[in-house]
């Protein structure tokens, strides 16, 4: 009698605790918000590595422009400053119609 007694209360033990691990796991704290965390983690990755992209490019792009006989460096003071050489003509259409 005491032996089924201490089985029937170590089973009851037992299947509380699966019944609480189940339920802790599906819940918005266990799997799904571990899966939903790793797929946020993800897209930051892919986020931060296209930033990362930009800011070379840029960085590419700003080295160019700070040598003194690039024709990037003409090109984007000309287009800037709308300015042209001697002997040139420059037309600027206005793309607004009335």
């Amino acid at each position: 009698m005491k032996i089924s007694i201490v089985r029937t209360v170590y089973a009851l033990v037992v299947l509380s605790c699966m019944v609480y691990a189940f339920v802790v796991l599906r819940g918005p704290d266990g799997i799904p918000g571990l899966l939903a965390k790793r797929r946020q983690v993800h897209d930051y990755e892919q986020v931060n590595q296209q930033l990362h992209r930009e800011i070379e490019e840029k960085q590419a792009r700003i080295d160019r422009l700070r040598g003194n006989d690039s024709p990037e460096l003409e090109y984007e003071i000309r287009n800037r400053l709308k300015l042209a050489r001697p002997g040139e003509k420059v037309y600027i259409i206005d793309g607004n119609k009335k």
